[in-house]
């Protein structure tokens, strides 16, 4: 029996989802939460294979913040994240911080089985939109060589900083403050790794976090 927490702001969500799940021959829905503290919490004292984690939650703690805290905790527990956001940003933040999968909230009821089956077993599982995605870009940046060679090696002390805060999505104010220095200094370091990497957009620069291990959720 697969022992499923469901967490989601939406009282309505939970209900739909607990009914969903419920009698299936191999799925037990044993608890539901509001809130990333209340998942946590529960998670700890029910210990269910499975987290069916919401990433947008208004009230409490984030699913984000809590998939990073809860995998701390309960290492062993796979936890799906279940969301709207079909966004690349959010697709390698959740694999980052230990996520064992994701998938979208207007997936087939079979789909949703199927993911809560795979990471129980040990396995990963994406939506096929998103595996698909990222082979392609995989096998793009494959033909075109990937990154220059060492091009991470060329960025000074503060690009590779800087890089780290932009990849986990701080504006450029909110970097220069958090620095102490302008916003214009800022804007010039980002331009100038962006250029050496080779990369044009942000979530090409997440990717290469990513790849770096540069992402820390902690």
């Amino acid at each position: 029996m697969i022992r499923v927490l469901i967490c989601d702001d939406h009282a309505v969500v939970r209900s739909g989802l607990t009914m969903l799940l419920h009698g299936k021959h191999d799925i037990e829905v044993v608890g539901e939460a509001s809130e990333g503290d209340e998942a946590i919490r529960m998670a700890l004292e029910l210990r269910p294979e499975v987290v069916l984690m919401d990433l947008s939650m208004p009230h409490g703690k984030d699913g984000m913040t809590a998939t990073a805290e809860l995998k701390k905790e309960l290492p062993d527990t796979a936890v799906l994240i279940l969301t709207m956001h079909d966004d690349d940003e959010y697709l390698f933040r959740a694999i980052q911080i230990g996520a064992s999968g994701y998938i979208l909230k207007n997936a087939p009821h079979e789909e949703l089985l199927a993911a809560i089956q795979s990471i129980a077993a040990g396995n990963a599982y994406l939506y096929p939109t998103a595996t698909k995605r990222l082979m392609s870009e995989y096998l793009q940046r494959m033909k075109q060589g990937g990154e220059p060679a060492g091009a991470y090696e060329t960025l000074s002390e503060r690009e590779k900083e800087i890089l780290g805060w932009i990849a986990k999505g701080y504006s450029n104010k909110e970097i220069a403050d958090n620095l102490v220095i302008s916003v214009k200094t800022v804007e010039t370091h980002k331009s100038n790794l962006m250029e050496k990497l080779g990369l044009k957009t942000r979530p090409e620069l997440i990717k290469f976090a990513l790849k770096k291990g540069l992402l820390n959720f902690e």
